[in-house]
């Protein structure tokens, strides 16, 4: 209902109703395709649709290959009114490839591998990538398992000024 959104967005009403009827006018069918996500963020980020796709995926809460009306709304939310920590855990959904609820050397690599093969204007040394990604490692996960959960990525975010700084601006559409 709109008193739903309303309270778990922070929206007003008029605003919901506002971009209800554009969200409709640019989705008629009240869905976005993956095909149509990519469309869009391409225009907003040239060279950003391998990234797209995790982003689609993380947006994408019932996994139907689809975002409807609530989901595009909860999205916008975080990205636009979330605290920090909600912004770090839209993050740290999009690295957690196979929603497990941590995060991988692989999956860290992954990310970064491929959304710079996209960018062809940038060269990317796995090795050196690597390397960073084992000192983010050696930082963010307290516990030692090769993995990082979503508390130990916020704590690490938080203790880390620059990365925490980055994602208070996260600019995802």
């Amino acid at each position: 209902t709109l008193e739903d959104l309303r309270s778990a967005t922070n929206f007003s009403n008029a605003e919901i109703i506002e971009m209800h009827k554009e969200f409709l006018k640019d989705n008629p069918s009240g869905l976005i395709t993956m095909e149509a996500f990519k469309m869009m963020f391409s225009e907003l980020f040239p060279f950003g649709d391998a990234f797209a796709e995790h982003i689609f995926m993380t947006f994408d809460n019932n996994g139907d290959y689809s975002i409807d009306f609530r989901e595009f709304l909860f999205a916008l939310c975080i990205t636009s009114k979330g605290m920090t920590e909600e912004k770090l855990e839209l993050v740290f959904n999009m690295y957690d490839m196979d929603k497990n609820g941590f995060i991988t050397q692989g999956e860290w690599l992954d990310i970064i591998t491929s959304t710079a093969k996209k960018v062809q204007a940038v060269k990317v040394d796995e090795s050196t990538s690597l390397k960073k990604i084992e000192k983010i490692f050696r930082r963010m996960d307290t516990d030692s398992d090769k993995e990082i959960s979503l508390e130990e990525f916020i704590q690490g975010a938080k203790n880390d000024p620059g990365v925490c700084k980055l994602y208070q601006l996260f600019p995802i559409p």
